[in-house]
C-alpha cells in the first residue's frame, strides 16, 4: 500500500496502554483523506508522530518515496508538513500578522515593519478569503477566528502535508464553507489533506478516502468512501451497531429550578431572561458570536453582572463569585476544556476530586484514600479511557477530558444545575452516545440542565426546548413537538433575527 503519504508498521506505546498497533496504510497526491476513531483510538498519536512531537517506538513514514525521520516539529515544518491541532498552537500576546509571519518579519537593521509585515498578511488573508484583521491580537480574537489564523498559516506555507484535527468544532457554518473552499484550492494543488472529524457528514461531503482506526488498531482502511456508508463507518469505530445516537428521553418536569431575570454583562449587554425546571435539558443554540458562551459565564459568575438575577430553587446566586455559584448548586463544563476546564498539570485523580475535596478532608486533612475511591468510581462510572487515575490528564484524548470534567461536578455535593458548553465538541460518536445518556440520567433524578451548541442537530436530539440566541439577544423560544431545523437556523441568522417564526411559550420537559 503506497502513495504519496504512507505510514508503515507504527507502533507507539505508553506506560499502561499501546496507543498504536502495527498501523499501515497511504494517501494519494492531492487527496483528501478522513481519520477516524473513538477518543483513545489513536488518532492524536498518529498526527503527533506525524508532526514530530513525539517518535514512533517502531514504523516508517514516507513522503513522495523518501523516508521521513522526524525528531521535532521544525523537522516536521522542514518536510513541508504542518499540523493543525485541535487545541490551537498560536502565541496569544502576539497579533495575527506575527503569529503568520513569525521567523520572517520584514526588517531592516533589526527593526521589524510592522506597516509592511500588516499589509503582507493582510493582503494574504483577503486572497484566502478571512476576514481578521492582521493588526488584532490573538488573544482578543474568538477560538473560532484563533482557528481561522491557525488555518492560513498552513496555507501561506503552502505545506505539501497537512493534518487538520476536527477543523471546525469551533467554526461557524461561514468559517467552515471557507475552510472547505481552501481545502478544495489545496487539493487541486496537490497537497495531501489529512482530515481528521468525528463529523460524518464532513468526511462524506470533503474526503477522497478513509481510514478508520479502533483501539489503536486499523478497523478499516477504504480507498475510495463512495464505496461505503455511514453506518458501517459508525460500526467500524465502535465495534458494535448504534442505532440511534441521540436517544432522547422524555420524563416529568418539576417546579422552576433556574430562574434568570434581566440578566446581563459587559459581553451580552441585552438582558435575558429563562427559566428551566428540575428534570428539563434547556437548550442554547446560535452561531458563534452570537452570546452562548458569554451567557454561561454569567451563569457562573465568571463574568462581571451588570444587572439581573439568577436564583436557584428561589434562592438568589451571588454575582460574579464562582465559587458562590458553586455552593449554590450550580456548575459549568466550560467550551474551552484546555483552558478553562482542565488543570493541565495535574493528573487524571486530581482533576475530579480538585472541587469535592473539601467532602473529605476532615480539620483540613485531606484523606487521600476516599480521594483515590472517588477518583476510580467516576473513571469507571463515566468510562473514562486511562491507564490509571495518576495518569497525567494532558495525555488524555479530549473527550476523555470532557468525561473527567463531569466527573468533577458529578463528584461534588448538592449540585441542582449543570451548565454544559459544546458538551461533545470532538468526542467521538460511541463517547456522544454515553454523554448523552448520563445528561439524560442526571436530569431523570430532577437536575436542570443548560446544553449550550453549535450543533443543531445536537441541540434538536437530546433536549426537551430549545432558545435560539443571536447577537447577543434570544430570538426563538422552541418547544420539542415544534422543532424545525429550517425555522430555528433562520432565527440564529443575523439577517433574520429577531424573528417570530417561532412560538415563545414554555413546555414542560414532556412536551
Amino acid at each position: 500500500m503506497t502513495g504519496f503519504l504512507d505510514f508503515r508498521h507504527i507502533s507507539k506505546g505508553y506506560p499502561g496502554v499501546q496507543a498504536l498497533s502495527d498501523i499501515s496504510f497511504g494517501v494519494a497526491r492531492g487527496a483528501v483523506h478522513g481519520l477516524m476513531g473513538e477518543n483513545g483510538a489513536g488518532k492524536s498519536t498518529l498526527i503527533r508522530i506525524l508532526s514530530g512531537d513525539q517518535s514512533a517506538d517502531s514504523g516508517e513514514i514516507f513522503i513522495d518515496g523518501e523516508k521521513q525521520s522526524f525528531t521535532s516539529a521544525r523537522d516536521a515544518f522542514n518536510a513541508g508538513v504542518i499540523v493543525i491541532h485541535q487545541e490551537l498552537q498560536l502565541v496569544p500576546e502576539l497579533t495575527v500578522a506575527e503569529n503568520l509571519w513569525l521567523g520572517r518579519f520584514p526588517a531592516r537593521a533589526g527593526i521589524v515593519n510592522s506597516r509592511a509585515l500588516a499589509a503582507r498578511v493582510g493582503a494574504r488573508l483577503r486572497d484566502i478569503g478571512i476576514d481578521v484583521d492582521p493588526n488584532t491580537k490573538v488573544a482578543s480574537l474568538s477560538i473560532g477566528e484563533r482557528q481561522m489564523v491557525e488555518i492560513a498559516k498552513a496555507v501561506m506555507l503552502e505545506a505539501r502535508v497537512i493534518a487538520l484535527d476536527e477543523p471546525t468544532s469551533s467554526l461557524s457554518s461561514r468559517e467552515s464553507e471557507i475552510l472547505f473552499a481552501l481545502i478544495a484550492r489545496l487539493k487541486a494543488k496537490g497537497t495531501v489533506i489529512l482530515y481528521v472529524s468525528h463529523r460524518l457528514d464532513e468526511i462524506f461531503r470533503l474526503c477522497d478516502s478513509l481510514t478508520v482506526l479502533r483501539d489503536g488498531k486499523l478497523a478499516a482502511h477504504h480507498a475510495d468512501i463512495a464505496d461505503i456508508h455511514r453506518d458501517q463507518v459508525i460500526s467500524e469505530m465502535v465495534g458494535r451497531e448504534i442505532s440511534n445516537i441521540w436517544g432522547w428521553r422524555g420524563r416529568e418536569a418539576g417546579a422552576v429550578r433556574l430562574q434568570v431575570d434581566g440578566l446581563s454583562g459587559s459581553r451580552l449587554p441585552q438582558p435575558i431572561s429563562f427559566e428551566v425546571r428540575s428534570g428539563e435539558i434547556l437548550g442554547f443554540f446560535g452561531l458563534i458570536g452570537a452570546g452562548r458562551s458569554e451567557m454561561t459565564r454569567l451563569l457562573y459568575g465568571a463574568d462581571h453582572r451588570r444587572v439581573g438575577t439568577v436564583e436557584i430553587d428561589g434562592v438568589a446566586v451571588p454575582p460574579d463569585s464562582p465559587p458562590a455559584a458553586i455552593r449554590a448548586g450550580l456548575v459549568l463544563c466550560p467550551e474551552d476544556r484546555k483552558h478553562d476546564g482542565i488543570i493541565q498539570s495535574r493528573s487524571v485523580q486530581e482533576n475530579i476530586t480538585i472541587s469535592s475535596r473539601r467532602h473529605f478532608s476532615p480539620f483540613g486533612l485531606l484523606n487521600r484514600k476516599k480521594e483515590a475511591e472517588l477518583a476510580d468510581d467516576y473513571i469507571a462510572k463515566l468510562k473514562v479511557r486511562t491507564p490509571s487515575r495518576n495518569q497525567d490528564i494532558v495525555n488524555l484524548s479530549g473527550g476523555n477530558q470532557q468525561k473527567v470534567i463531569l466527573g468533577r461536578w458529578l463528584s461534588e455535593q448538592g449540585v441542582k444545575v449543570l451548565v454544559i458548553d459544546e458538551p461533545t465538541r470532538g468526542i467521538d460518536v460511541g463517547a456522544k452516545s454515553e454523554i448523552y445518556n448520563l445528561l439524560y440520567d442526571l436530569a431523570a433524578d430532577g437536575m436542570a440542565i443548560v446544553v449550550v451548541s453549535s450543533e443543531l442537530p445536537e441541540v434538536m436530539g437530546i433536549t426537551d426546548h430549545i432558545l435560539v440566541m443571536c447577537e447577543g439577544r434570544v430570538t426563538a423560544s422552541v418547544a420539542r413537538k415544534d422543532f424545525d431545523e429550517r425555522k430555528i437556523l433562520a432565527a440564529a441568522l443575523p439577517d433574520r433575527a429577531p424573528s417570530a417564526t417561532l412560538a415563545t411559550t414554555p413546555s414542560p420537559a414532556t412536551a
